[in-house]
């Protein structure tokens, strides 16, 4: 088949690849992700492939592709470089998407930042998924560090779509060696399908700094489920509100944990340039300026 369309973006730094696969049978094979990613020009995070829909009620299917080839199931950053590349494409400004996750929907906002309603958080052991029984997710048995004195500890688990566990820290959220121990505990046992690593410090009853150790795609500028399930567990361990400012390398998210469980994540999104691909092997070539 012919190559394919794409935009190379970003949100607050995570780098994302909108691939426009609409109209064709073919995928993103796992091999043109990693070439794409092994070329400073088009390294990303993540992959937004967009497909025709699959569900009536929808507009388009939307697979989301790591930086090493594997899947993910949700991904906030790369949601909105989606609607704002759709936005600008059709002129429209709501949209309803389907991911792996489930159905989402998305609005560019008359300032130019987007919102997405990234749904229900999951906060029950099995549906995170945890390897074994917890009562109580805000505090699992993990750490970092000796047993009788360990860094950090007793982090909560969520899951936006993905699994997520947040590290509550009261100094620098740099001071931890984060690439160290981030693809340790992403593999750990107790993370059936893997897991994003985040540390967090409220530094505010309505702001949240964050790193994250991205699954599959390692240390990220901004990851916008992450911000989401920080708000979520900060706010369910009564650190915070239920409206946060979420403080990322890359800049800022608002996050907002509404009444009816849905959470809503607001923030900008950037393009780079546009080009085509081969879904197959990754070969691409960038258009004229």
């Amino acid at each position: 088949m012919s190559n394919a369309p794409f935009i190379k973006m970003n949100g607050l730094g995570n780098e994302i690849i909108v691939a426009d696969m609409r109209g064709r049978a073919d995928r993103v094979t796992a091999g043109a992700a990693i070439a794409l990613n092994a070329d400073p020009a088009t390294r990303f995070d993540q992959i937004m492939a967009i497909h025709d829909p699959k569900t009536p009620g929808t507009a388009y299917y939307i697979e989301i592709i790591n930086s090493d080839g594997t899947g993910a199931q949700a991904c906030g950053n790369g949601m909105r470089c989606v609607v704002q590349a759709l936005a600008a494409e059709t002129g429209l400004k709501h949209f309803v998407v389907e991911t792996v996750a489930g159905i989402l929907t998305g609005d560019e906002n008359p300032d130019g930042l987007i919102t997405v309603d990234m749904g229900r958080p999951r906060l029950g052991w099995q549906d995170i998924p945890l390897s074994e029984p917890f009562a109580d997710t805000t505090r699992i048995e993990l750490q970092v560090g000796p047993i009788d004195a360990p860094v950090l500890h007793s982090p909560a688990a969520a899951s936006m779509g993905n699994p997520h566990v947040t590290f509550w820290v009261t100094d620098d959220v740099w001071g931890y060696a984060l690439d160290r121990f981030g693809p340790l505990l992403e593999h750990h046992p107790l993370f059936p399908e893997r897991c994003n690593i985040s540390i967090a410090q409220v530094v505010a009853s309505d702001h949240i700094i964050l790193r994250t150790w991205e699954r599959g795609a390692g240390l990220t500028r901004a990851c916008g489920t992450a911000a989401c399930a920080a708000l979520v567990n900060a706010a369910r361990t009564g650190r915070t509100g239920r409206k946060a400012t979420v403080t990322l390398p890359g800049g800022d998210l608002v996050i907002a944990w509404r009444a009816d469980d849905h959470v809503l994540l607001t923030g900008p999104a950037e393009r780079e340039f546009t080009g085509r691909f081969d879904p197959a092997t990754g070969r691409f070539q960038r258009d004229a300026a």
